[in-house]
């Protein structure tokens, strides 16, 4: 924890802006802003800087960091559609976010993913708006072309940057599984997809992974928006500050409310910083809506019972949670396979591989590439399957009993998008079928002396959709009923599996699980694969597996997030929470910019978009502030 001392440094520049949030997104637009002179800019990170910690950045230690100080450690309530299990949601607490804990595959959505955006009213924010700062964001490295044919790795390099802060790479080293991936894809009629960051990511492709070829360490927001240019005097950095809310202020003559400051906790003590410009929150999608309930803007109701006075009201906030679902088979595979988990429990083995890492910058501590397919449910669902889980998807006259009434038209068409993309001719990536040797799953424990590999199953565009909000002050943990504050976790209710179609995502991942075991039994990724032991093969292999009731056991989170603080669109504050140049509603000089303002999810991993919305996000606050200064 900073001394006292550190805070009071802070305080003593004068801000045009503050960024609540180091992380993904947040230390983007606090970079992009400091290279405007006249700003001064000043991030407050409620977690520490962890420049040289080994788990953040070597890449073959990747999980390493999940359920530790640098984790937040948040846990969603019980789940009806998963039986009443809880589920935990590891999230970045420390500088850097997410980005320096995720598993650093480098991926972007379909074209029609954003170009959905753009169709619910959000302007500029289709394919043709965000490609340009995928590029900006990026220095993709072109790998030899021996490299090209012995990983099948395959691009269109005209769709990739060559000069931003990002390094992404084809891993070093991949997984043994890797090498028969696409041809056991092909097996099972799935084309290899040959430029699969060019707007289309369905079929089987190698991925790019965020790893700065030069030291082979993890290439992550902090090393790569911040360190380079932590020197700049117009860019300060307060690290362990947890902020309590944002202060806002009523301007009588134009009757609006103005964010002027923001409050913060710093070793035991409370402070207030104030802002001359704008304040932009970039706490994620489960922080962002979290600290605009405590700064009295969002559901009347939810901020009356955490004893919070309603200054803006908006029902939206912390609605439309949307996540992807993820299960995970395990396998036994051969067991001269050399696993992350192997080195976990073999110390010698670690040592040997720690010492090959620094030495030459080689071995399986730099392996932490993948391969993958997104495949559309018809490929693996009959035409009879998808008419009858089409017709209970959710009609126009819909929506979810917890949506707010003023956001209903939003979701009606939200579910008009899905229900249209579900049934398209069109392949999109619904689903993402990914195999990686390592067990993986929470749910089955290893054998010593046996090596595994996880077939996992990840479901991309859910109707399931959910909520984070601020608890009420009446908590048991809270008896004298003090008004709630950030110390007090947020209800995270994903509703899996819940609402209208969210019988059509159950049944959607369970035929997934179906055609998962089907990659595993097909060769050449059969080969080294010894027998399926989670969950254990049917005694009478005869009859046809049912996956119900695994789907409902085993269902967890793949820590993608979105959707709490979403772009309002055409609907404007009765649809969302921000405008399409990420502006709050009802509040001037505030805006949110980070994977809680997407308003539908998309079919990849996120952090390549994030980067994308912190870039697009602190081009518009500096236009903003150059029209201020004229």
């Amino acid at each position: 924890m900073g001394s006292m001392n550190e805070a009071e440094a802070f305080l003593a520049h004068k801000f045009t802006h503050i960024v609540i949030g180091g992380g993904t997104a947040g230390l983007v637009v606090a970079s992009r802003l400091s290279e405007e002179l006249s700003i001064t800019v000043g991030v407050l990170e409620a977690g520490p800087a962890a420049p040289d910690e080994p788990r953040i950045n070597v890449p073959g230690r990747l999980g390493e960091t999940l359920f530790t100080e640098y984790d937040w450690q948040f846990e969603t309530t019980p789940q009806p559609g998963l039986g009443g299990r809880t589920v935990p949601w590891n999230r970045g607490k420390v500088l850097g976010g997410s980005s320096a804990m995720n598993f650093m595959m480098w991926c972007r959505g379909n074209k029609g993913d954003y170009d959905t955006w753009e169709q619910l009213g959000n302007k500029g924010w289709g394919w043709d708006g965000i490609l340009p700062y995928f590029k900006k964001s990026e220095t993709f490295q072109v790998p030899t072309k021996e490299y090209q044919e012995k990983h099948d790795a395959h691009f269109n390099q005209e769709d990739h940057g060559t000069s931003g802060p990002l390094h992404t790479i084809y891993s070093a080293e991949y997984g043994a599984s890797s090498q028969y991936w696409l041809r056991t894809l092909e097996n099972v009629g799935v084309e290899s997809n040959r430029s699969h960051m060019s707007g289309s990511s369905v079929g089987a492709w190698t991925a790019l992974t965020a790893i700065d070829p030069s030291t082979q360490k993890r290439c992550y927001s902090a090393p790569a928006y911040y360190d380079t240019v932590s020197h700049r005097g117009n860019f300060v950095m307060l690290t362990n500050a947890t902020v309590r809310n944002i202060v806002l202020d009523k301007d009588k003559a134009l009757g609006e409310q103005i964010a002027r400051g923001v409050s913060f906790i710093h070793g035991s003590q409370q402070y207030t910083v104030d802002v001359s410009g704008e304040i932009i929150l970039s706490a994620g999608s489960i922080q962002s809506p979290q600290l605009l309930e405590l700064s009295g803007i969002g559901n009347p109701k939810i901020l009356s019972a955490a004893g919070i006075e309603t200054t803006v009201a908006n029902p939206n906030v912390g609605e439309n949670l949307q996540d992807h679902m993820s299960t995970m088979i395990i396998y036994e595979i051969d067991p001269t396979i050399v696993t992350p988990e192997t080195l976990r429990s073999n110390p010698l083995l670690a040592a040997a591989a720690d010492e090959q890492y620094e030495s030459s910058k080689s071995g399986p501590r730099t392996a932490a590439g993948y391969s993958a397919a997104y495949l559309p449910f018809s490929h693996y669902t009959s035409p009879e399957d998808i008419s009858r889980l089409a017709a209970q998807l959710p009609s126009s006259s819909q929506s979810s009993e917890t949506q707010s009434a003023t956001g209903k038209n939003q979701s009606r068409l939200r579910d008009q998008i899905l229900s249209s993309r579900f049934s398209s001719p069109t392949p999109t990536g619904q689903i993402e079928f990914l195999f990686d040797v390592s067990n993986y799953s929470p749910f089955f424990k290893s054998e010593p002396g046996k090596s595994y590999g996880t077939m996992m199953q990840m479901l991309q565009l859910p109707f399931s959709v959910g909520s984070v909000h601020i608890p009420p002050s009446t908590s048991s943990s809270k008896p004298q009923a003090q008004p709630t504050t950030s110390d007090d976790k947020p209800i995270i209710n994903p509703r899996y599996y819940e609402g209208p179609g969210g019988q059509v995502d159950f049944f959607t991942m369970a035929a997934a699980q179906k055609f998962g075991h089907k990659i595993c039994q097909t060769k050449p990724l059969k080969d080294i694969i010894v027998k399926r032991v989670f969950p254990p093969l049917p005694k009478n292999q005869e009859e046809e597996e049912t996956w119900e009731n695994w789907v409902k056991n085993t269902t967890t989170t793949d820590w993608h997030p979105v959707g709490t603080c979403a772009m309002g669109g055409h609907e404007g504050i009765n649809g969302g929470v921000v405008d399409e140049r990420l502006r709050v509603y009802g509040v001037r000089g505030l805006r949110v910019c980070d994977a809680s303002v997407m308003p539908l999810q998309i079919a990849a991993h996120l952090q390549a978009t994030v980067y994308v919305i912190g870039e697009k996000g602190a081009e518009m606050v500096k236009e903003d502030w150059a029209r201020r200064e004229v």
